[in-house]
């Protein structure tokens, strides 16, 4: 079992306690910090979690198996396309269904776009907290541009349930590449210039530099992933370890940091939106022909036209609608390389309707019990750049 750095708090004067959170401009979503200060010097930090109280998991065991997409949207909300994708890919392990080569190359398209999204946030917001404001400004323009992607995909742009069970429920439309097109051709040229006003400014490396700092096998112990983890210099990626959607048909790197600080944390994400860039470049290149979904009518719920006027197509929308298809039973993990790391699904089936166990593995959840040694010993300050840069999204803390 591991256990979270937490000091008792001292109740003697000697000490102020402030509550950061949970709601507070500075946490960035509802959670709570309960930090115990000697000065400006943080002797204590306790975080609490569960203000949302939404128990994801449960629903899920009530739920078919094509309905519990909205409710990974929900987990990290600023790449809500790779939990969705995410879980397709683990019911399709379940069901023992190959996808078509175009599903997995338009997949990932969306997937490293999702990236991108979650990264620009991140990434911004460390700047605000440094007093940067002009960078996220700048910068969040770009990340609209993707959104106009999501809703010409799905008709939805931050909680986008994008996908089915099997591919798309639609093929890429002309306007979609042609926003994918306007997007590859003048984000990289933003991303430069907000490398510039960052990477060497004197003020905001005074402000990350050694700060927040987690060592790489303190790290693994908490168990964390993704780009707090590459920060630390270990090259753990889910695209390149467990290679999945053909992940291993692309070639990209896996930038790594050295001393896992703010800083560094922060190059990270910066290096990993050039290399989604690279990706996508690749499968726009190399994008297959072929059909946007599997051939699995059991799990695929037909086209409303071909319903209205097939009785075979008709008989399968009830189906599915009703919950009338058997499903294996079985145990399966599938985990993707989510914003903030290892995204992993444990699903039990019993053969019923709905999952009969899900348990998402979130990775905020995981590593922001290493928050409060992180940030002991450090300025009050450092405990809100340290927050961001780890990119805790409070919809990954209670599922």
């Amino acid at each position: 079992m591991m256990t979270m750095h937490t000091p008792v708090i001292d109740d003697s004067s000697r000490y102020v306690t402030v509550n950061l959170g949970p709601t507070h401009p500075a946490t960035h979503g509802i959670l709570q910090n309960i930090i115990q200060l000697d000065g400006e010097r943080i002797v204590s930090a306790i975080p609490t979690i569960g203000y949302i109280h939404r128990a994801f998991e449960k629903l899920a065991e009530h739920r078919p198996y094509y309905q519990i997409t909205p409710l990974t949207d929900r987990l990290n909300y600023c790449s809500s396309p790779i939990n969705n994708l995410g879980w397709f890919l683990t019911v399709e392990k379940l069901l023992n269904v190959q996808t078509p080569k175009r599903v997995d190359y338009l997949r990932i398209i969306v997937m490293e776009l999702a990236r991108i999204s979650d990264h620009i946030i991140c990434n911004t917001i460390v700047g605000v907290d440094t007093g940067a404001f002009s960078g996220f400004l700048y910068l969040f323009q770009h990340r609209e541009l993707i959104y106009e992607i999501y809703e010409e995909l799905s008709g939805s742009r931050l909680t986008t349930n994008i996908g089915r069970i099997g591919g798309f429920e639609r093929d890429f439309s002309d306007v979609a590449f042609q926003k994918l097109r306007k997007f590859l051709d003048t984000f990289p040229a933003a991303l430069k210039e907000f490398e510039v006003l960052f990477n060497r400014n004197r003020i905001f490396m005074d402000r990350t530099i050694n700060v927040g700092a987690i060592s790489a096998e303190r790290a693994l112990n908490y168990g964390f992933t993704g780009p707090n983890l590459r920060a630390t210099g270990v090259d753990y990626d889910v695209r390149v370890a467990s290679p999945y959607s053909s992940y291993e048909d692309f070639d990209f790197d896996v930038p790594v940091g050295t001393s896992g600080d703010t800083y560094d944390r922060f190059m990270v994400r910066n290096e990993e939106m050039w290399q989604s860039l690279r990706i996508i470049e690749q499968a726009l290149k190399n994008l297959p022909d072929g059909p946007y979904h599997a051939d699995v009518p059991e799990f695929y719920l037909p086209p409303k036209e071909a319903v209205y006027n097939y009785m075979e197509a008709l008989i399968y929308h009830f189906k599915i609608v009703m919950g009338e298809i058997p499903v294996p039973v079985g145990e399966v993990y599938h985990s993707v390389e989510g914003g903030n790391g290892e995204l992993g699904f444990y699903l039990v089936s019993d053969g019923g309707r709905t999952p009969f166990r899900l348990h998402f593995r979130r990775p905020c959840f995981i590593y922001y019990q290493a928050y409060p040694e992180m940030v002991i010993g450090s300025l009050l300050s450092d405990a809100v750049i340290t927050l961001s840069s780890l990119n805790v999204i409070a919809g990954e803390l209670d599922a």
